[in-house]
This record gives C-alpha cells, structure tokens and sequence, in this order.
C-alpha cells in the first residue's frame, strides 16, 4: 500500500527533524494557513477519489469482465489472464484516510448525520474491496498513524459481518432528527434520508451476494425490505454528478482517443439489446454511422483473445461517456454525460424481484422487475423514436423482455449495471456459482472466446506484488486460507 508507506516515510521523517525544528516553531507557523482540514473539504475529496476510482476501473475491469463491453487493445482482462490490478486496491485505499478524518471529526462534534454518512461511505469502499479480493486489511486499515504499518488480513465473514452491522448503526444515526449537516456532500447534497436509503439498499446488495453462505440472509433481507428506507425512485441513486472542467469531470473525458477506444461495446450486448430493439443501445454505444434513429448500425466487440476468431472491432462507447466534436455529443442528443455510479435504483428493484422469486419477500416478482427495466432506462434518458416502440409499456409487452424466469432478473440487471463499477463482475460471479461454477446457468452469457482459464471465470483479484514486501506475513497467513495460491481461480468465502 503506498499510502502505508507514505505515512510511514512521513513519521520517520518527522522524528529526525522534531527536536531541531521545535525552537524555530515561532518561525515556521504561518496564520494565514490552517492547520487542521474541515470535514466538508475530507468528505469531498473521500467521495470523489473513491468514486473516480471505481468508474475507472468500471471501464477497465467491471464491464469488461461482465461482457458488457470488451478490450479491443491490452485484452487480458476479458481473455481471463488476470494479473494484479493495484490501482483499484490503491485507489479505494487511499480514499479512506479521508474517510476515517471525517468520522473522527463527526464523533468529535457529535454529528451523526455526518458520522452516519461517512461510515456508509467507509463501508461501501470496504464492500468493494473484499468482494474483489476476499481477506482485506479491515479492522486494522489505515491506522499507519498509530504506528501500525502491517494491518492483518481479515477473514471474509468478519468483514461482512461487521459491514452489516455498521451499515444498521449507520441507518441509526441517519435517522436522528437533529443529527447535523453532511459538509461536502457529493453525492446527496447533504440529504441525511437519502444517505439512509443508501445504506439500507446496501446491506440489501450484500446479504443478496453473500446469501449462499449467511443463513440469516433471507430474514434480514425481509426485515429491511419491509422497513421501507430504501431507495424508491432514481432520485434516490447514489451517483456523482461531475463537472464540466478538468480535474473535476466524469474521469474518461480527459483520455486520449486511443485510449478510450481500446475499450469498445461488446458483441454479447449488442446482440442482446439488438434482438429487443432496446433503446439503451443507443446510450451504450455511439452507432457506426452517428444515426440515432432506426437506421442506426452497431457492431460488437468479442470478448477475450485477440485472434482471428475473435473479432475485436466494435462500436464506440456512448455519447454519455466521451466527447468527440466528431460525432454526435451527449448535449446534442440533450442527455446528461455520465455519472459515478455507487449504486441505483434499477439495481435494488432487481434485488427485490430476485428475493420474491427465492421467497425471501412476499412482493409481486415482475412487478419488482418491471420497475428496475424502466427505472434502468429512465436512468439512461432513452429515446423510444430510435426504436419501434411507442412507449415502455410497447417495449416490454412486445419485445420479449417480459418476465417469465429467475434468469430474466439476471438478464436485466446485467444489463443495468453497465458502469456499475465493479458490480457487474460481483454479480456475474455470483450466478456463475450459484450455477455449479458453470455457465450452463446463464443462458445470456458464454466463456469469452479463446480465453486462456479453461473457459473457468476468475474468482477474485490478485493481491498487489508490493504487499509481500510491504506485509509478508499478514500476506502469507491470507494465501494460506486461500489455499496456498494467490491466483485469480482460488475461491474466496463468497463462492465457497
């Protein structure tokens, strides 16, 4: 972990120089420069790196991963020849020293509304980071400044089950009526019953992805659901609005061409939104000849190798996600360029549909569906007129994406999740358990073409090479419980 190192380099470094600095204090100590930084400039910045790391690396890994879209250059991602992927360790790290600053901060002032919102937030980067790579540093993270610079690893249970217990306290104190302001809000502009929705939808997401393994899922999942404080519409989404200028847009607008193109749609999607004549390809990818009507033409990239079997040409991601003055723009179209998604709607209705059809709930299964495939398209601004439907009942009476099979909810959600962060991988990995560790269980996905796992989806990511140096033993003592192995097929707790 750099920032371990940094922190440790700093107090190394403050030891040396403590005694011969002190007698020049009256010299060094400027008014003008604050010493301590306010929670709201903390809350912001914990929110926008945590965020810009996962939209990274949605483009990058999730999508990609999922099939939602494919590598047309550096393909072994897709291809499954996994190696590690530090900057999502890094990143998400990184961003919880601000984190922990807030709560500190909020506990200090009695703010619980701050202190809720920070501790939804610490627990949602937490979240990604063991459903990524099962034993993290948790209890002990980032505590380099009490001296501690080899947190251990803890067990994946732990860690979820603490995720869980924090995201009900965090509700708790969410829910206080005179709780105080949420400084620096991002992502609910201070909307304490919004951070509340969040954290309940939560702990939704994880009891559905840890249910194989919790006995108590379907319960809890009830008791929640029936309390009713979780999100109802897409005004309660937990997505980052960025700006317009540089360094504070939607992180894809800065790259190069070449490098946004190196990701394209793929061909598993465009297939399937193309025999449902589903609007929102028009909002994942840009048509080859820029028509956004009913002659628009879209091709697909194959995920996996790059060989003469694979094609590796596809059409541009959307509008939403890139300007090019050369084609049709997101303001021209009058849709918004894209969101930092933590989580959405669409994806709760789908939680929902998926737990009436286990019999966790007692809800009205399509009911739930239909509302995450309208809730998905509403997110994405569609525009019927490019397709043959006159409205969305249309579409969903006559396209064939009507309900009738657990599988449809699996279907849908993969489709909603695109730029879900690394949910859509989550999520894929869960079916593919729950499936025997096959894909003969979902029906709309295929082994990428001439991957190089044996046709076997990778279960977890590698742990960074620096953590051997930086933390042998905590490193060796997880490997051990993975088996032995740090390797991208070793099953963590979740698909045990």
């Amino acid at each position: 972990m750099k920032f371990f190192k940094s922190i440790s380099l700093l107090l190394v470094l403050a030891g040396l120089f403590l005694v011969s600095c002190e007698q020049f204090d009256e010299f060094n100590e400027n008014p003008n420069e604050p010493t301590t930084v306010s929670p709201d400039v903390l809350m912001a910045s914990a929110i926008r790196n945590s965020v810009n790391t996962t939209t990274e690396e949605s483009f990058l890994l999730g999508n990609n991963i999922a099939q939602l879209s494919a590598k047309t250059l550096r393909n072994e991602v897709d291809a499954y020849n996994w190696n590690a992927f530090p900057t999502v360790w890094e990143g998400l790290y990184g961003s919880l020293t601000d984190v922990y600053a807030v709560e500190e901060i909020a506990i200090e002032s009695e703010n619980a509304h701050l202190e809720g919102a920070a501790v939804v937030l610490r627990s949602w980067i937490f979240s990604v980071l063991t459903n990524a790579y099962g034993d993290v540093p948790y209890f002990e993270a980032i505590s380099g400044l009490q001296d501690n610079f080899t947190p251990v690893y803890d067990p994946q249970p732990e860690i979820y089950a603490d995720l869980l217990s924090e995201l009900e306290r965090a509700s708790n104190l969410l829910s206080s009526s005179n709780g105080g302001s949420i400084a620096g809000d991002l992502i609910f502009n201070g909307d304490a019953s919004k951070w509340q929705k969040f954290a309940n939808s939560l702990r939704l997401q994880l009891l559905m992805l840890a249910s194989n393994q919790l006995d108590n899922a379907a319960a809890d999942f009830a008791a929640i659901a029936d309390g009713g404080n979780i999100m109802e519409s897409n005004d309660d989404n937990a997505t980052l609005t960025y700006l317009n200028a540089f360094p504070n847009q939607f992180p894809l607008i800065p790259l190069k061409t070449g490098d946004f193109d190196a990701v394209a749609i793929s061909s598993t999607l465009v297939a399937h939104l193309t025999d449902y004549d589903d609007p929102r390809l028009f909002r994942y990818a840009r048509p080859d000849n820029d028509m956004y009507t009913t002659e628009g033409a879209f091709n697909g990239a194959d995920n996996g190798n790059n060989t003469e079997d694979c094609s590796k040409t596809g059409s541009r991601l959307g509008a939403a996600y890139y300007v090019d003055a050369a084609q049709t723009t997101a303001a021209e179209l009058g849709i918004d360029l894209a969101k930092g998604i933590l989580m959405t709607y669409a994806e709760v209705e789908f939680l929902l549909a998926e737990a009436a059809a286990k019999g966790w709930i007692s809800g009205d299964v399509e009911s739930h569906y239909r509302n995450g495939v309208a809730a998905s398209m509403e997110y994405h601004q569609v525009d019927l007129s490019s397709t043959q439907w006159s409205s969305f009942e249309d579409f969903y009476d006559n396209s064939g994406a009507a309900y009738e099979k657990v599988t449809d909810i699996w279907e849908q959600k993969w489709v909603a999740l695109f730029f879900h962060g690394l949910q859509p991988y989550f999520e894929l990995r869960r079916w593919y358990h729950e499936s025997g560790m096959s894909w003969d269980g979902i029906p709309f996905l295929n082994p990428p073409c001439a991957n190089v796992n044996d046709d076997e989806l990778p279960l977890r990511f590698l742990y960074p090479g620096q953590e051997i140096s930086l933390n042998e033993t905590n490193y060796n003592a997880a490997v051990d419980r993975l088996g032995g192995s740090n390797s991208q097929n070793a099953a963590m707790w979740l698909v045990q």
